[in-house]
């Protein structure tokens, strides 16, 4: 039987002072995900050793239909059917489910200032942005307080394989409440009573032909 076990990564809680900043732009390379055709050494880090066995989310077993990459239209559902060729165990509504799992996993890590349970979730420049703007948030003695109310969709919008790396990328359209601290408890950004709906756009990654069965966050973007 198999498992899509994901490692996703992630950019957490949407504050880093504020946080929209850091999500409005694309992390790691600036390259698009979607094979662009650069040489490897330009790919990001999907191989074995960026997981470590560290499996964080669970997937159900593949169907043996996958009717929303079945009926997929146009090139986007020509690569999902690229990448469900390239990785037979690859299923849409698992890679779905797990992606929210996931989110909410990471944007709690994040905003405790967790950069250890980050670390297999990233991808090696994706996880430096990310440990430095936790370190610089922590030596302007701020904290963060971050609610999750809620993940309104999530859903897979743009797929491509890039050589025998695939990239599955997803919209999250998300409820939260978010708040900056000082150490002495003063609120000096965000509101602690108020729900924002926050839109952001995460790009995952795997090599198809690594026997590691997990997804690498690779690049985080906010829509225009």
């Amino acid at each position: 039987m198999s498992l899509d076990l994901l490692l996703f990564a992630a950019i957490a809680a949407f504050l880093v002072f504020r946080l929209r900043n850091v999500l409005g732009r694309r992390m790691g390379n600036d390259r698009s995900p979607f094979g662009s055709g650069e040489n490897s050494e330009d790919k990001p880090q999907v191989s074995e050793e960026n997981a470590n066995g560290q499996n964080v989310v669970a997937l159900p077993d593949r169907q043996s239909e996958d009717p929303f990459i079945d009926q997929s239209q146009g090139e986007f559902g020509e690569n999902l059917r690229k990448i469900r060729k390239a990785d037979s165990s690859f299923n849409s509504s698992a890679f779905v489910e797990g992606s929210r799992a996931a989110f909410e996993i990471i944007i709690t890590s994040y905003a405790n200032g967790d950069s250890e349970s980050l670390r297999p979730l990233l991808s090696d420049e994706v996880y430096d942005k990310f440990s430095g703007a936790i370190s610089a948030r922590a030596d302007n003695g701020q904290v963060i307080e971050m609610t999750l109310v809620g993940i309104q969709s999530s859903e897979i919008i743009e797929a491509s394989m890039d050589g025998s790396v695939a990239f599955v990328t997803n919209k999250f359209v998300t409820e939260q409440i978010e708040v900056t601290k000082d150490l002495a408890g003063e609120v000096v950004d965000g509101d602690p009573v108020r729900v924002t709906t926050v839109t952001d756009i995460w790009t995952f990654a795997r090599n198809t032909r690594s026997r590691n069965p997990n997804w690498t966050l690779v690049a985080t973007e906010a829509p225009n």
